[in-house]
């Protein structure tokens, strides 16, 4: 088997049961390619985990005075090798590479026990140029549940949005008609970059009648 990274032969191969299993996902990625990716270190935002703060830094003071109180979780920092991740996998479709994080995301995700999980979608015409949502495909992987409760309306992409833009742009989620609003969500997503996505749909469902509602990202 090779790495879904790099193409070299991994030096461990996988059996058919632990593919089953999923008890050796990271091996999917080889040690040299997984370390690339930098996790979060101590010192970070209690609020977002901003990487390098260690009090609560100026996205979560601004989503506080919106009367936002942010409650997010990250695995990684967005360094270089996590960029050129996300351009193979979610701009030129190397759908294999929802692999990479399988085991880590079943060891996180098992913390919110009692949450039901709901994924941020693509709008229509995103999901008919890509092929898929990177999100539900990360998700999907690891076999655990999620609602199909929220849509996405046609926007600008936000890539090509300015940070005041993204924060004034009108909201382009919604709750889909006749769903039944879980008690307790976590709001997953991809990236967190100034939060604007996910603690306005955090809004948005809390609105719709959730009790609470916490996020959830790989990268912030």
């Amino acid at each position: 088997m090779t790495c879904l990274l790099c193409g070299n032969i991994l030096k461990e191969a996988l059996s058919f049961s632990s593919l089953l299993l999923l008890k050796k996902a990271e091996s999917l990625a080889c040690q040299g390619c997984f370390s690339l990716f930098e996790r979060i270190g101590e010192d970070h935002c209690p609020s977002c985990f901003k990487n390098g703060v260690s009090n609560r830094c100026q996205d979560c003071q601004f989503w506080s005075k919106e009367g936002i109180e942010v409650e997010h979780r990250a695995l990684f920092i967005y360094n270089q090798a996590m960029k050129d991740f996300f351009s193979r996998y979610k701009f030129e479709g190397d759908f294999l590479l929802r692999k990479v994080f399988t085991k880590i995301l079943l060891q996180e995700l098992k913390r919110y026990k009692g949450y039901q999980f709901v994924l941020i979608p693509l709008s229509p015409k995103r999901l008919s140029d890509r092929g898929f949502n990177q999100v539900e495909g990360l998700i999907k992987e690891t076999g655990l549940p999620y609602l199909d409760i929220l849509e996405k309306r046609e926007e600008k992409a936000s890539s090509s949005k300015s940070r005041s833009e993204r924060l004034e742009t009108e909201l382009p989620f919604f709750v889909k008609s006749g769903i039944e609003i879980p008690k307790k969500v976590l709001l997953i997503d991809d990236i967190y970059t100034t939060g604007t996505t996910l603690n306005r749909v955090k809004s948005l469902i809390e609105a719709a009648g959730c009790q609470k509602v916490k996020t959830f990202s790989i990268v912030r």
